[in-house]
């Protein structure tokens, strides 16, 4: 599993060059439509009273994220905020889906999203996808007050007012990043995603001379199995 930041974790965080020049702070979480994954960033000045600026970073050009910063090759790789959006086509910020209702596909309410978990590749201009939420839970689930995150297939969209999930879900519930990796993994096996899915087994070999196997040609080498 790669990386796991929580969305909010990522707001504020400094936007620095390889020069070293501290250029902006993350203000929003932009996603690709559909939701699946990150395509970039708004930013702010990096001042106290400093507002939105008229660029934008596109996730393509983040050389690293961490805790503690973005780090870009240079300013020049921010593009206009019109120009970026008008090829973006209809999606939006991260605030979209906060405060949406996730329930199960058999009708149960799992609670109320109160961040994104995000999946960081490990491989430089890799993807960032939405893997998950954290959610306020709702009370029938019995898990009292503390907040859950609950894993996503590679492919629900990360926006709407009420957000669906596989009633498996519910099963893979955990309380910390730390554990989240794995149960995203589990999940997905689960429902047979795809992206966590194990590779196929060998295809079964025949040995030839056996019933319903070719016959014995000249040359074949056989090793008895004692």
């Amino acid at each position: 599993m790669s990386t796991l930041l929580r969305a909010q974790d990522i707001t504020k965080t400094p936007v620095v060059t390889f020069a070293g020049e501290d250029v902006a702070q993350i203000k929003d979480v932009v996603y690709a439509p559909g939701g699946g994954e990150i395509a970039g960033f708004t930013l702010a000045g990096r001042g106290i009273f400093s507002g939105p600026t008229k660029t934008i970073l596109p996730w393509p050009a983040v050389v690293g994220l961490g805790p503690d910063a973005v780090i870009i090759r240079g300013e020049e790789d921010l593009v206009p905020r019109d120009a970026f959006f008008d090829g973006l086509g209809d999606t939006g910020p991260a605030g979209n889906v906060l405060g949406s209702q996730v329930l199960t596909d058999d009708g149960s309410a799992l609670g109320v999203v109160h961040d994104v978990i995000v999946g960081i590749s490990a491989v430089q201009g890799g993807q960032a996808d939405v893997v998950g939420y954290e959610i306020d839970p709702a009370e029938s689930l019995g898990r009292g007050k503390q907040r859950l995150l609950i894993p996503l297939p590679d492919t629900l969209a990360a926006s709407g007012q009420h957000l669906m999930v596989p009633a498996a879900a519910r099963n893979y519930l955990a309380d910390d990043l730390n554990s989240f990796g794995q149960a995203v993994d589990a999940f997905r096996s689960q429902i047979g995603d795809p992206a966590a899915a194990p590779p196929a087994p060998p295809v079964p070999t025949v040995t030839p001379g056996s019933p319903g196997g070719a016959p014995d040609a000249p040359g074949d080498r056989w090793e008895e199995k004692r």
